[in-house]
């Protein structure tokens, strides 16, 4: 599996580097056929077409191959870039974006325009996508999201959502029948009021609830740098928890520590590495791993809580 921001080396690769990338990829297509990857889609790669493309095509080449990719997205910088072709100033507490109706309305629209055009692009790539929001089947069950007290003067922050629980049925129908859900990252309340989520939180939650194989977060932001300054490729989940809680992670990489730490400790399984795309296919070994232990069992691939950029 190559990146998409590789694509346009693809086609100047000789037939025999075709061969050997194949070879290198078999072993881990037959350990993953048929197994659940939750792949969150986000950041400014998402406003690149060359990107957005490649990655359509990554996912419909998982599904193709045996594989059952479910893809969460974000959109906040169109999000953003909408709300300011509307006069709509966009306002934030402590990292998260206040939310009025209007801002709702802003933020479904946008979200709604990025879920049809990533299902389309994998469509035409061969895949069988199917755009979701939480409120398709009240699958996505949120409640107001609120956060710890800052001080005297913390501004409500509106529709902003928490997850309550999902109900996967839905999505282990559309597994079954071998499409590609893409889900927005909007959930529903007990009245019916929508919230918006954060896109990393319902990758977390949704890998989870689904025992997936592997959730793997792809954004744009280089990555997560430890102690000594320089990425790290490969952490324990207590690595990660013990730097977001020293708060050496900076924020573009906080919420995917979190979910690569929550993921690694639910799953209790161990990553050897992550590749580009969403799995390991060759021993370049693209990517960041957060793992439970130290040890990989002899023999198996291990697909990994991972972030990519």
């Amino acid at each position: 599996m190559l990146t998409c921001a590789r694509s346009s080396s693809i086609l100047a690769m000789s037939p025999a580097h075709k061969a050997h990338i194949l070879a290198e990829a078999l072993p881990y297509i037959r350990a993953y056929h048929g197994k659940t990857l939750v792949i969150r889609f986000g950041g400014n790669a998402m406003a690149d077409p060359v990107l957005k493309a490649g990655f359509a095509r990554d996912v419909a080449l998982l599904r193709l191959v045996g594989m059952k990719p479910i893809v969460v997205h974000g959109g906040g910088w169109r999000i953003d870039e909408l709300a300011w072709q509307m006069g709509i100033e966009t306002q934030r507490h402590r990292g998260v974006r206040i939310t009025d109706e209007r801002t709702l309305t802003v933020i479904e629209m946008a979200l709604g325009e990025l879920n049809q055009e990533l299902t389309a692009l994998i469509n035409r790539h061969g895949g069988r996508a199917v755009g979701l929001n939480g409120q398709d089947g009240r699958f996505i069950h949120a409640r107001p999201l609120v956060l710890e007290p800052s001080g005297s003067d913390d501004p409500a922050l509106g529709f902003v959502g928490d997850i309550d629980s999902i109900d996967t049925g839905l999505i282990e129908l559309l597994l079954s029948r071998k499409f590609v859900p893409v889900v927005m990252p909007i959930g529903v309340g007990a009245d019916g009021t929508a919230y918006h989520i954060n896109s990393d939180l319902l990758a977390g939650r949704l890998a989870r609830a689904l025992k997936a194989e592997a959730l793997i977060l792809m954004t744009n932001v280089a990555g997560v740098v430890g102690r000594d300054g320089k990425l790290a490729y490969i952490m324990s989940a207590g690595d990660a928890e013990a730097l977001l809680r020293d708060e050496v992670v900076h924020r573009g990489a906080q919420c995917g520590a979190r979910r690569g730490a929550l993921g690694a400790r639910h799953r209790r399984r161990r990553a050897e590495r992550a590749a580009a795309g969403s799995i390991d296919c060759g021993r370049s070994g693209y990517g960041r791993a957060v793992r439970l232990r130290t040890a990989l069992p002899r023999g198996q691939p291990g697909l990994p809580v991972c972030g990519l950029s």
